[in-house]
């Protein structure tokens, strides 16, 4: 069926690469080979791709950035679809929402750093704190990207998907419904394993014009001077010294204590298994050190989970999704 597939999309013209290395293509550093690597350059072909693969029956999984995702050691006998191809900006300064907000539309593949930079550049303000996170637009939207107290959903106007049921797809407009969003959750996380499935297409964002800004002749340099803020403070908390996925596990503001500092309170930082080590400067990343495996990983994640689960009785919940 991987031949068939792979004739199909010959046939589409959609780009496509075979064994493909997975290690360099993630954040972590880690992976085997996929059969199939396919990179749809716009909307179009992502469905028709989506759809060839579901109707092979072939597994397979669909990636921004995959700076949140561990790839599988070994041989992965299926098909990575990248969304980095799909990554165009659309925005008409005239065009402003009912509170007089602008409105930028970005494609799932942007990577969040062209749009913070696209934003900054423009004179939007809204979008600072997502300075210097890796990844792309849709993976940020998917996982409703958190950083320093701010989500995704804060500036979300609205999103377009394919949905998939059974042999049919269709693409969907969705205004943003503040209902459908939480802490690090979004509408898309309940579909990835059900007969429905939700693929984001783009996201439009609420950003504030320069014009509105208390200080509107220097609003560029001040938004920049945020964004160079966030990036210093992800600096120096080592977000960068090693390859990583950042923060592991999702915190409980419910129980009081942020994941990292339950971890440490475990004695857990520079926990080492293989190649992958629980940062000694962060109990709340998982770092490559160089040699890590996925195998690696995943028993450092169910070191902590252990660990904090018979010292205080919490369940960690992982953020980083293993495929």
């Amino acid at each position: 069926m991987i031949n068939f597939l792979a004739s199909m999309l010959k046939v589409a013209k959609i780009p496509y690469t075979e064994n493909e290395p997975l290690a360099q293509k993630s954040t972590f550093k880690v992976g085997g080979t996929a059969k199939l690597f396919i990179m749809p350059q716009n909307a179009e072909q992502l469905e028709s791709a989506i759809k060839a693969i579901r109707s092979s029956e072939i597994k397979y999984f669909l990636t921004g950035g995959a700076s949140n995702v561990v790839f599988p050691d070994g041989e992965y006998n299926g098909a990575i679809i990248s969304t980095q191809g799909i990554k165009e900006i659309f925005y008409e300064s005239d065009e402003l929402s009912a509170d007089n907000k602008a409105l930028v539309t970005c494609q799932c593949g942007v990577p969040m750093a062209t749009f913070v930079d696209f934003c900054t550049k423009k004179g939007l303000s809204g979008a600072e704190q997502f300075a210097g996170l890796p990844g792309t637009v849709g993976g940020a939207v998917y996982m409703n990207a958190r950083c320093f107290d701010r989500s995704i959903s804060d500036i979300l106007y609205s999103t377009t998907h394919l949905e998939f049921q059974d042999k049919t797809s269709k693409t969907i407009e969705k205004p943003f419904d503040k209902n459908e969003w939480d802490y690090k959750k979004s509408p898309f996380q309940n579909h990835q394993n059900s007969s429905s499935q939700r693929y984001l297409v783009q996201a439009t964002f609420s950003l504030t014009p320069a014009q509105q800004t208390s200080a509107a002749a220097g609003a560029r340099e001040q938004i920049a001077l945020e964004c160079k803020k966030y990036i210093a403070e992800r600096v120096n908390k080592g977000h960068f010294k090693y390859p990583s996925a950042g923060s592991v596990f999702k915190n409980n503001h419910s129980f009081g204590a942020p994941s990292g500092k339950l971890i440490d309170d475990c004695g857990l930082k520079g926990l080492t298994i293989g190649g992958a080590q629980i940062a000694p400067f962060h109990g709340n990343f998982i770092i490559n050190t160089g040699t890590a495996t996925a195998a690696d990983i995943r028993a450092l994640v169910q070191a902590a989970q252990n660990a904090v689960k018979q010292k205080f009785g919490f369940d960690l919940e992982p953020e980083i999704i293993f495929v």
